[in-house]
């Protein structure tokens, strides 16, 4: 299963929840703030992601979604 992690940017605050719950690594804090002056979360490594959605479940701001693809598999 391949994941797909979209972030809100203008939503997030930065808190920075997300980023140690990712159990790939996945996830950075970004050293450009946003329009309300806080560094959100980036996908810094978008090919890690499985689609487990924890960031999503410990996101205070809901500003992460989380989609999950099934991959077709070599036969």
């Amino acid at each position: 299963m391949k994941g797909l992690i979209k972030i809100q940017k203008e939503r997030c605050k930065g808190c920075g929840y997300c980023v140690p719950v990712c159990p790939v690594k996945a996830l950075a804090i970004s050293s450009h703030f946003n329009a309300i002056g806080y560094f959100p979360a980036v996908v810094e490594h978008k090919e890690r992601c499985t689609g487990c959605g924890i960031c999503a479940m410990v996101c205070p701001d809901i500003a992460i979604t989380v989609y999950r693809s099934e991959g077709k598999k070599k036969t």
